[in-house]
């Protein structure tokens, strides 16, 4: 027990310094984000963009899709390309073209070496010199040369055309996966202008003061003199020493450590002899719900997937008409954390009251309200984010029930503001159903605690992304973001999940309650101490001070510390599957546990740290080694942990009903092999092919049409077919075992009895 209280103290100082560390940070962004000016001037004072253009465009750029129709910052999707660096390379090659016509009556391709070295370097002392002014009644203007606003003037009639049916674009709109008369209204494609312009101007200005951007020179450009800073350089190397040292302290301890043999398991399951609550029952319908959005984000995914070769068709059909490239990636994204969350609040609402054998007034009416209004939620949005990208939105309304353009919180503030409202609702039961297990001093106690902790804060931290307004500033609106993405997802569903398999496992007698406890509070110690801060691993260069990049690498580094290990847990669970006759019924659930522990050390591990270090993450950022982390780490951890978690409150709801042994094997292995297939025949093959056109020839090169559109990436984008086509069968397999024990399960109770079994539909 001393030990155990030992290990919740340093769990409770994890958190504080954690957040201290999270939120100094935050105020630090605060003060010293990239500055939205009263207005960027000419040289005599004449207004080029003003703020309310530039507020006016971020909204205009949230409305048509956002982060889901190419990436600012390098923060998005991968087919079009980052406005950033397109901006800016546009920007600099006009800029060169009218001053070297200018003073030598020649293009710039036409001069020689030395005068273009000469243009080159006055080119980095115009863009790269910071202007701002403020007034002493507080406004801020930033002055810009001659020569600079007649490139700009360029760019922006490129971008005019471009966002709308300029015939002469139509290529161009193609391969980027924009549909035809993306922001149709002129005054709104000017809006646009103004804030894709501010976004370039953070990425190439100094910092006053540094010789640094507000970008910390990202994104990779030589010929405008963003190159690596020597913060990037030396936080990697020492983030890579961390690494090492971390595994090696791990190693250490596991291997000086205690460990017990397994207890015997009982003769029958304890947990078959219990027969479901009302609200357990009620419960079947939310994982009936998730195979459900499951099947629909698969399906939106090969759509997605094969816009980045018919970027407006769909096998000859003009589908993006109907359904652009940025409504599909929404749905797709955002349907991956409907599905998941569905199934793990599922499993809290299951396992609350099998926890403290208490089942609570209205507990089962809260279950189906809270089904519902998840089902309103989820509809809701997915048919708001269409008419915002469709432009029929004024943009204020657009903000409060269209798309946000912040990925992975794309739905409108009304949706938000009411998921949160759910999940506040899901925490009231979970908190009324185990309140007595939470009062009990028995073994499994610690776990208990540190499960509703997890609870509290799932419920909670959604909230976090009700801190950007409609007008924020990009590095704060970031910021904030990944409070939700990296906290809540990565973060405290991590722990939740933790804490529910220790405790199902503890509860089948297959692990002893003190192994249990000093587990599970070593592992969210351990997790959380790189997990929190490294947060910060996603903003090294959205418009943040440096010290985010050295906080990042070294506690990002840290995060891939326990998945050096996750081996062992993977043979343990594997293990279990055989502890007993009767755990033939948890077979599958296991195996599902034991795929998490895989993709955990590969997607979350190897190809996580791959996108890590500073230095890494400066050539490769928004590229589609992202996405091989994102699908690896996302839909084989979480994915595969709710599809174990699911199975095993299915188990508990499907009583004596003979499960499909071939359906199941025929999802996990689909689901598994696909997975693999997807990820290192295609996006990892892709990802690299970019990462060699970033250093060769600057960051804007591998996001343009003449990389993405290569007959090299092209081909690799069909060699994802094969993968895409067996995960496909593995979501067929996994809905026709659902179907199959609910046909079963009618069969079993009869006509009579339909309205009462547990996976009906009144259920």
């Amino acid at each position: 027990m001393n030990k155990q209280r030992l290990t919740a103290i340093a769990l409770l100082i994890v958190l504080i310094a954690s957040f201290s560390v999270l939120l100094s940070i935050g105020s630090q962004i605060y003060r010293e984000k990239p500055p939205i000016p009263t207005a960027f001037t000419d040289v005599q004072g004449q207004p080029l963009f003003t703020q309310n253009d530039i507020e006016r465009g971020q909204l205009v750029w949230r409305s048509m899709g956002g982060h889901q129709l190419g990436s600012i910052w390098g923060h998005g999707s991968y087919v079009a390309p980052d406005w950033t660096a397109d901006w800016l390379h546009r920007e600099a090659q006009a800029w060169l073209d009218i001053t070297a016509k200018a003073q030598y009556g020649r293009s710039f391709n036409e001069l020689d070496s030395i005068k273009q070295a000469g243009l080159e370097q006055s080119l980095r002392d115009d863009l790269r010199r910071n202007t701002l002014t403020t007034s002493a009644n507080g406004e801020i203007r930033i002055s810009l040369s001659d020569t600079r606003i007649q490139a700009i003037g360029q760019v922006s009639d490129h971008y005019l055309s471009l966002f709308g049916d300029d015939p002469e674009l139509s290529t161009l709109r193609e391969q980027y996966a924009m549909k035809e008369g993306t922001v149709p209204d002129l005054e709104r494609r000017q809006q646009l202008n103004a804030f894709l312009f501010w976004g370039a101007w953070a990425a190439i200005t100094e910092r006053e003061g540094q010789e640094y951007t507000y970008t910390n020179n990202w994104p990779f450009d030589p010929q405008l003199g963003n190159t690596p800073t020597s913060d990037n350089i030396v936080w990697s190397i020492l983030s890579i020493v961390t690494l090492i040292a971390g595994i090696g302290a791990l190693v250490w301890h596991h291997a000086s450590g205690k460990h017990e043999e397994l207890p015997k398991p009982a003769e029958q399951d304890p947990l078959f002899l219990k027969k479901p609550t009302a609200s357990q029952k009620a419960v079947g319908k939310y994982f009936v719900t998730a195979v459900g959005l499951f099947l629909l984000q698969i399906l939106l995914g090969g759509v997605t997937a094969h816009y980045a070769v018919e970027g407006q068709n769909f096998y000859g059909i003009p589908l993006a008409e109907i359904l652009p490239y940025s409504v599909t990636r929404t749905w797709h994204t955002q349907l991956a954390v409907f599905w998941i969350a569905t199934a793990w609040l599922g499993t809290g609402l299951y396992i609350a009251p099998a926890l403290s054998g208490y089942e609570p007034k209205f507990q089962r009416l809260g279950v189906n309200v809270l089904w519902v209004a998840l089902v309103v939620v989820v509809l809701g949005s997915m048919a708001g984010e269409w008419i915002g990208v469709q432009q029929y939105f004024d943009l204020d309304t657009n903000f409060l029930f269209g798309h946000q353009g912040y990925e992975y919180i794309d739905l409108g503030r009304v949706w938000q503001v009411l998921l949160l409202a759910g999940l506040l609702i899901w925490l009231t039961l979970v908190t009324a159903a185990m309140r007595p297990a939470l009062k009990i001093q028995g073994e499994m106690r610690p776990v208990i605690w540190v499960l509703y902790a997890s609870c509290v804060a799932i419920g909670l931290f959604y909230g976090a992304g009700l801190f950007m307004g409609k007008h924020t500033n990009l590095a704060i609106a970031e910021y904030w973001r990944w409070w939700v993405v990296h906290l809540w997802v990565e973060g405290f569903f991590e722990t939740f999940a933790t804490s529910v398999i220790a405790l199902m496992l503890v509860r089948l007698g297959l692990i002893r309650a003190r192994s249990a406890n000093g587990a599970v509070l070593f592992a969210t110690v351990i997790f959380l101490t790189g997990g929190l801060i490294g947060t910060l691993h996603h903003l090294y260069f959205t418009g943040t001070p440096t010290g985010v990049i050295a906080w990042g690498a070294i506690f990002s580094a840290l995060e891939v510390v326990p998945l050096a290990l996750i081996g062992f847990e993977a043979i343990e669970s594997y293990r279990m599957r055989n502890a007993s006759p009767w755990m033939i019924r948890y077979k599958w659930a296991i195996m599902f546990f034991v795929a998490t522990a895989f993709w955990n050390l590969v997607g979350a591990g190897v190809l996580g740290f791959l996108i890590n270090p500073p230095i890494s993450l400066y050539f490769i950022q928004g590229l589609n080694t992202t996405a091989t982390h994102g699908h690896a780490a996302f839909m084989g951890v979480y994915g595969m942990l709710g599809v174990g978690l699911m199975l095993f409150c299915l188990r508990g709801l499907t009583g004596q009903i003979q499960w499909s042994d071939k359906l199941l094997k025929g999802a996990f292995w689909s689901l598994n092999i696909g997975l693999a297939a997807m990820v290192f025949m295609s996006l990892l093959p892709v990802g690299l092919t970019q990462f060699f056109a970033v250093i060769e020839n600057g960051y804007w090169f591998a996001r343009s049409p003449e990389v993405i559109h290569s007959p090299l990436v092209e081909t690799l984008v069909w060699m994802r077919v094969p993968g895409d086509v067996i995960f496909g069968a593995g979501g067929l397999f996994l809905g026709a075992f659902l179907f199959d024990i609910i046909r079963k399960a009618i069969g079993a109770k009869g006509t009579q009895a339909i309205a009462d079994a547990p996976l009906s539909a009144n259920a």
